[in-house]
């Protein structure tokens, strides 16, 4: 059996974190004074927690992206977005994540004057002072927003791969996925491929496999936000596959990694209940599924809540805990060498340790 204090040791491995949607209610309030804005539904920490909380769970998700309008008005300043991230990497270190990709869209960050590489450089100051201080690894990933023109992704493709030295390790497109398909942007996908760069595409939340077909066959994506409505191309009972379709075949044959939600797809409505999301089917059946938190101040969550939630709920075990955490961090954007020594030197001597401690027989 799985305890809660068990999974608070778990080394984890975080691959889908915004960091807009990580704030501390306290930094937000601070923030908001320090630049004037005014704009705060509540000036309380846990009332302005509980309103994005209560804006979060709604069952849908451009009614879930509007808290966001929030948190990105008091990132607009280098000192914010270093602070932002600073306590990012404090936040995730407090529940042992040994390595965390996070991700943001440096174009809703200019307002007060900023230019885009002032914003990543801001971001990676933080992320890199708080990796020092705490001891974890991290890697950025730069979005572009679907909503936007094909000129602005490609531009923070652009920008993604002349970091790629600094800590920038992949490239995103991120935002309401109805109506805006990833294909619009092919260009800034392309130029990625090209410059042998790394490649996370949000498809299949809001929008059923096509947004994963062209994600992955149009696109070239290397890892897929979500992905839950992968179901629609599969007919299982339960955990049982009876039947699947070429795309999913494909997906599994691949070993394409799916950056898997709980809290934030019950929340957003792209499933009903937790029996019903397919994270546990697709982990039954040896597809690559990996668990994130995607946003913790929204969503109310971290990657460990989202762990017990799926160990409460699927009966998962600490070595299918194990066996996620090293999907994940087999699917992470970092070099080869270094994703094994992680796996190798921090994950399998961690669950190593935890399992003699709870069970020195086992």
């Amino acid at each position: 059996m799985v305890t809660e204090e068990m999974i608070k040791k778990i080394p984890k491995v975080e691959l889908h974190d915004h960091l807009d949607g990580g704030l501390r209610p306290q930094t937000i309030v601070e923030l908001a004074d320090e630049q004037g804005v005014k704009e705060l539904p509540s000036r309380d920490p846990d009332e302005l927690a509980a309103w994005f909380h209560r804006g979060a769970d709604r069952k849908s998700l451009s009614l879930y992206l509007e808290g966001f309008a929030m948190t990105v008005s008091v990132m607009q300043t280098r000192e914010a977005l270093r602070r932002v991230a600073y306590e990012a990497m404090e936040d995730l270190a407090k529940q042992n994540v040994v390595y965390a990709e996070i991700r943001f869209a440096p174009i809703q960050h200019l307002e007060r004057g900023l230019n885009l590489e002032a914003v990543v450089e801001a971001v990676l100051a933080g992320l890199n002072e708080g990796s020092k201080k705490f001891n974890i690894a991290y890697g950025l990933i730069l979005c572009a927003m679907r909503h936007q023109g094909s000129d602005y992704s490609l531009e923070i493709a652009e920008l993604a791969v002349s970091f790629q030295d600094r800590g920038v390790v992949g490239f995103d497109i991120a935002g309401d996925e109805f109506g805006h398909p990833p294909k619009r942007h092919l260009e800034a996908f392309q130029y990625i491929r090209n410059k042998n760069f790394n490649i996370t595409i949000h498809a299949g939340e809001a929008f059923g496999p096509e947004s994963i077909w062209q994600a992955v066959q149009i696109c070239g994506t290397h890892r897929i936000g979500h992905g839950t409505r992968l179901i629609e191309d599969i007919v299982a009972h339960g955990t049982r596959i009876e039947h699947m379709g070429s795309l999913a075949h494909f997906l599994k044959d691949k070993r394409v990694p799916f950056e898997m939600c709980l809290s934030s797809n019950l929340q957003t409505g792209v499933v009903k209940s937790i029996e019903e999301h397919p994270f546990n089917m697709l982990y039954k059946n040896s597809f690559r599924v990996l668990l994130c938190a995607d946003n913790r101040l929204m969503s109310n969550t971290n990657l460990s809540k989202e762990m017990l939630l799926a160990s409460d709920s699927y009966g998962l075990n600490l070595r299918d805990l194990e066996k996620l955490s090293i999907n994940a961090m087999k699917s992470a954007f970092l070099h080869y060498n270094d994703r094994i020594r992680i796996i190798y030197d921090v994950l399998k001597p961690g669950f190593a340790k935890i399992r003699e401690e709870s069970d020195p027989y086992d």
